[in-house]
């Protein structure tokens, strides 16, 4: 089977020839290829050589536009520092919606495309046209939460959960409707699944999960599986209180962070759906050897049963030795 072949038939749960293998690398990448990160974060030329040439060395099953989490605010003018090589970041303490009514003066959300967003559509354009037919090509957007939490300030929009709840609506809806028309460029551009990342969501908890954030990813969702393409949902940090809520967003896959157990995932979403994670990028995978690496891999893999996906539970860490990352590829080659 190619790769774009076995994650497909994974999602639909079908017979694999092995298990399939998608890893997040970002810097891991850029280091592989030996790019500085503020250049493919800046250029997709940049991106998809690394990315390429990361998973032709590794046997991945994918490749991925993912970058950093600013490419849709700072197009819609967020304060980002940049450096030669680490991810850009967002200035919170120049935070974009710095007042509530700020919300009003921003562009369209279904008609805008910033630069950046074009940049990642290119480098949806090369990885398609380099290993479309092989690999599936990963596009990427940012859910409702964590691209609020850019826009407005983590710990502003955190009090506004309590303080203002309609204007956190009102940000949301803003949100989701941009990144479904941002996803759709993708998909026409190539894209074969599309990554949401939500990482502040797991910042709050259940209660305000279930009534702001979880219907929007499902809304996301829906739409972009709509457009014949899978949903990855991966929301960085502890979502232990929040499984049962993923599972209901309908994603296609669902990748833990290394904090939320498998067991309890799969207890939470029941045995249908395909989740990939959660090994510990750093002590694991990183600080690991291809033994432990492999005794944890199997520890998932039995605790999420047939419907899984080998990777590690968030962005596999800069400077993981060579054999380790090897150890994720033989594991998922020997194991169907």
């Amino acid at each position: 089977m190619t790769g774009k072949e076995r994650v497909l038939a994974r999602l639909r749960h079908e017979p694999t020839d092995s298990l399939p293998l998608l890893p997040i690398t970002m810097m891991f990448a850029g280091d592989t290829a030996g790019i500085r990160y503020g250049d493919y974060a800046r250029d997709a030329r940049n991106l998809a050589t690394a990315q390429l040439k990361t998973s032709e060395k590794y046997d991945f099953d994918y490749v991925s536009v993912i970058s950093d989490p600013a490419r849709e605010s700072s197009d819609l003018g967020a304060s980002v520092e940049w450096f030669d090589d680490q991810p850009p970041a967002i200035n919170e303490s120049h935070a974009l919606l710095s007042t509530p009514d700020r919300l009003a003066t921003l562009p369209q959300p279904d008609t805008f495309l910033g630069p950046r967003m074009t940049d990642r559509l290119e480098g949806v354009r090369l990885l398609h046209e380099a290993v479309g037919s092989q690999l599936v090509v990963e596009g990427w957007v940012e859910g409702p939460c964590a691209l609020a939490a850019d826009l407005r300030g983590v710990n502003t929009l955190m009090l506004d959960l309590y303080d203002q709840p309609s204007f956190v609506e009102d940000l949301f809806d803003y949100v989701i409707a941009m990144e479904i028309a941002f996803a759709r460029r993708q998909v026409e551009a190539g894209a074969t699944m599309i990554g949401i990342g939500d990482a502040a969501a797991s910042l709050i908890g259940p209660r305000f999960y279930s009534q702001y954030v979880q219907p929007r990813e499902q809304k996301m969702i829906a739409e972009i599986q709509a457009m014949g393409v899978p949903a990855r949902l991966h929301i960085c940090g502890n979502t232990r209180r929040l499984l049962a809520g993923m599972g209901t967003t309908g994603a296609a896959l669902i990748d833990l962070d290394y904090p939320s157990p498998v067991h309890e995932a799969r207890a939470a979403m029941g045995p249908d759906q395909v989740l990939l994670g959660n090994m510990d990028p750093l002590r694991i995978v990183h600080d690991g050897t291809p033994e432990t690496i492999a005794t944890a891999l199997a520890q998932c893999h039995t605790e999420a049963g047939r419907n899984f996906i080998v990777g590690a539970g968030c962005e596999i860490p800069r400077g993981t030795p060579e054999q380790n990352l090897l150890a994720l590829t033989h594991y998922a080659r020997s194991h169907n």
